[in-house]
């Protein structure tokens, strides 16, 4: 299994800077961490490492090859519970996303439908919930399927933080080997599921993975989050059951994942360490 890292180790800098700064740490994988429609003023003058799904998407793979990192997944996490909006990322992303990473060889493309935001989003009842989420990814996952892509969902928002809605929203769409999961072992806790749980339901379904490890503190705030972003810990310093999860994925054929994790080098270092030790 590959292990890289999120382009987001530098605050307010381009993404080739994320990507020198990786190489210098000794990672040669990474994802596609922050990726929008159009143009971003902040991405153009080089504050902020996001990519532009109108890219040339060749480009961008030359980009990352002159640091010697091989992009691992196209990151495009949706606003999926919400309204259909061109304000709001959501089916036309995911389906350039498909289109992006299908171009250049990357195979996973990873997305989530987040916590609702709107005063419509939270009076879905659950089968509303699954039924909006299912509808916009129905033509992405079909997409998916023709470019030979995994779309994966990964736990970060009340459907996807379980293991039953993870299971109805792919009852929905007919179970398709083109949408997987992404399991990202910090947002699945928060959320209130076991991690070593959904990585033994969905062990064949899995191809991504995004470690994090969280500390005593988040204890509290179990089943009240969806999501957190990123751990400040190394892996296996917090309360999470990281070893669990190794020892149910470390034979299943799960290709890459990324450390979901900001701080020092050491931090970083330590927990790749950490996963090697498991046996991945």
């Amino acid at each position: 299994m590959n292990i890289g890292v999120f382009l987001l180790i530098e605050p307010f800098a381009s993404v080739e800077v994320q990507l020198q700064r990786a190489k210098e740490m000794g990672f040669t994988h990474a994802d596609i961490t922050d990726t929008n429609a159009g143009g971003s003023m902040l991405g153009s003058a080089g504050f902020s490492p996001t990519i532009s799904l109108d890219e040339n998407p060749f480009e961008v793979r030359r980009l990352f090859e002159k640091y010697g990192i091989e992009p691992s997944t196209v990151c495009a996490h949706a606003m999926l519970l919400e309204p259909s909006n061109p304000g709001l990322f959501g089916t036309a992303e995911i389906m350039k996303a498909i289109k992006f990473a299908a171009a250049i060889g990357i195979k996973d493309v990873v997305t989530t439908e987040t916590d609702p935001r709107s005063e419509w989003a939270h009076r879905l009842t659950y089968d509303q919930q699954i039924f909006t989420i299912a509808e916009k990814l129905y033509t992405p996952v079909r997409m998916a399927t023709d470019y030979g892509i995994h779309l994966l969902l990964e736990p970060h928002g009340p459907v996807t933080d379980t293991i039953q809605g993870i299971r109805d929203v792919m009852n929905l769409l007919g179970n398709p080997e083109s949408l997987g999961v992404n399991l990202d072992t910090g947002n699945s806790w928060l959320g209130g599921a076991d991690p070593v749980e959904m990585a033994r339901v969905f062990k064949d379904k899995i191809h991504h993975i995004h470690w994090k490890d969280l500390g005593e503190e988040w204890v509290e705030k179990r089943g009240t989050l969806y999501g957190c972003g990123f751990s400040t810990i190394a892996l296996g310093d917090g309360v999470i059951d990281i070893a669990g999860v190794c020892e149910v994925l470390k034979d299943a054929n799960v290709r890459g994942s990324t450390l979901e994790i900001i701080g020092s080098e050491d931090i970083l270092k330590r927990s790749a360490a950490y996963l090697r030790s498991q046996g991945l």
